[in-house]
């Protein structure tokens, strides 16, 4: 099956002239020698983006998604690119409506007309793995039905094990392709792939991001409802908003641009270092703007989390880095175990202070996170510092993160908006009112095992009957020793005073003679 996935690949960018786009970005390098010919010989009717986006469309979800990440990356990709890339958002081709029904049906185990009162068969969203249609439940909430595409499960499997195919070949003949752990990062991915496939499981997603954020003055989330959703059909409260990609309507809203990138910001330390779940794509498809300026999420089947330690080592090394404080930066990884314990602090340190002294004090659109993140990927080869696989999502929002600030203020001072938001965390951890908090959390666990320390004191302390006889055991082989040790002492003093007396009478004789 991976041969025949494999095939299908090569067929896919042979048909839309992918190895000739090589060819024409390095018109004098390697991979143009051996193909020069086959490029001169091809002639396209499509430009190259409409066919690298064809291509991804027609390789199914996993090439969809990377193209969707793609487009985001403007510094990195030319204009036309970057263009047609951004169509993978939402221009997805649907999958027919009688589909679709059938599989509400099935999966809610009910008619459609049970179900809805009214539901529109004309798909409103088509992404790469589900796409949503608009209906009315019988009490009159409007809401967004989210169906799972048919037959994704096998197209996916078969990409994830090409995939686990190239990170084993990347382990076994790559001495930094071991340091990179290629097979765990897979294995990251192929899990929030797969979480994805489960619709129940982004609702529950869903649920907890709408708590985290009940309040509601930065994020609103929509509301779920349980008694319409399956495991490949998710029903949810329908939601009103401007695309965030569309500048301009956002403009001419009244909406306020900087003000909203500041926001994007703050949501983003939020969810990972308040919460340490966030949401992990974050793409312009997946996020609305409401009239009143709040951003509005959607599509939460990949989300990532952080456990606490992850979370206070990021933070150190954020702080650090916005400090400037590159010795910090450095011990931090060496402290958490990313760099090995042997490394030159001190090299470190200046490693790091190379790549990251030259983008500060500059606005957004002068800075390029793509080329930051490859100049200490090289770093991080030469001090041999591990990837960490539950970072990959992490890293993979901050790059859409950084996409989302560029198209609405490219002014954006990243920093600035971050370092307070930072240092208000940090003070809440090892401050004292991390310390309170610290007590709030713990007093009911306190509150259980407070009463119960004096009767684990008194049966730590108080003897058994078996240490008792086991002690008194003790007590008598220690008897007999030192009684052994007596005889043996008598002896030898008695020993060494007969030697010594016959010393002296034999010296008295001697003299005496």
């Amino acid at each position: 099956m991976r041969v025949q996935r494999l095939t299908r690949i090569l067929y896919v960018s042979w048909k839309n002239g992918l190895l000739t786009m090589l060819v024409e970005a390095e018109p004098e390098g390697r991979v143009a020698r051996w193909l020069g010919f086959y490029a001169r010989r091809r002639h396209f009717t499509k430009p190259r983006a409409v066919r690298l986006r064809e291509a991804l469309e027609s390789l199914g979800p996993i090439f969809v998604k990377f193209g969707q990440m793609l487009s985001t990356r403007r510094d990195l990709l030319a204009p036309d690119f970057a263009d047609e890339l951004a169509k993978l958002q939402d221009r997805v081709p649907p999958f027919p409506s009688d589909q679709a029904i059938i599989e509400i049906e099935r999966g809610l185990g009910m008619s459609l007309t049970e179900a809805f009162s009214e539901f529109d068969p004309k798909p409103v969203a088509s992404a790469s793995v589900a796409q949503v249609h608009f209906a009315r439940l019988h009490d009159g909430h409007d809401v967004a039905v989210k169906v799972l595409r048919p037959g994704m499960h096998s197209v996916v499997n078969h990409d994830i094990d090409l995939l686990d195919t190239f990170a084993q070949l990347i382990e076994r003949f790559s001495e930094d392709g071991r340091r990179l752990k290629p097979r765990e990062v897979v294995a990251e991915f192929a899990k929030h792939l797969h979480d994805e496939f489960d619709l129940v499981r982004e609702a529950a997603n869903a649920s907890q991001l709408r708590r985290n954020f009940a309040d509601g003055q930065l994020l609103t989330v929509p509301e779920v409802y349980w008694d319409f959703c399956a495991t490949n059909v998710m029903t949810m409260e329908r939601m009103y908003g401007i695309p965030v990609g569309r500048v301009e309507e956002l403009r001419a809203a009244g909406i306020d641009l900087n003000r909203l990138s500041s926001a994007g910001v703050e949501i983003f330390f939020t969810q990972v270092f308040r919460d340490g779940f966030f949401h992990a794509d974050m793409h312009p498809g997946n996020i609305l703007v409401a009239h009143d300026g709040r951003y509005v999420a959607l599509d939460f089947g990949i989300v990532g989390t952080l456990n606490d330690v992850d979370k206070n080592y990021l933070a150190q090394n954020f702080l650090a880095f916005f400090q400037r404080d590159y010795r910090r930066v450095a011990e931090v990884h060496v402290i958490s175990g990313w760099a090995p314990k042997e490394t030159r602090v001190d090299e470190f340190e200046a490693a790091i202070r190379t790549v990251c002294e030259p983008i500060f004090d500059k606005p957004l659109k002068d800075i390029s996170f793509g080329k930051v993140l490859l100049r200490l990927f090289q770093t991080s080869r030469r001090f041999n510092v591990e990837v960490q696989p539950q970072l990959v999502m992490l890293q993979k929002t901050l790059l859409n993160i950084e996409g989302l600030g560029r198209q609405l203020n490219p002014d954006l001072d990243l920093w600035k908006t971050a370092k307070p938001f930072l240092e208000r965390w940090m003070s809440e951890q090892v401050g004292l009112r991390g310390f309170i908090d610290g007590m709030k959390r713990e007093g009911p666990n306190w509150a259980k095992i407070l009463p119960q320390i004096p009767r684990l004191m008194h049966d730590y302390l108080a003897p058994s009957e078996e240490l008792i006889k086991a002690d008194q055991k003790v007590l008598r082989e220690l008897r007999h020793a030192f009684r052994r040790q007596q005889y043996w002492l008598w002896f030898s003093t008695v020993a060494a005073t007969l030697s010594l007396a016959s010393v002296l009478i034999m010296i008295a004789l001697n003299h005496g003679s």
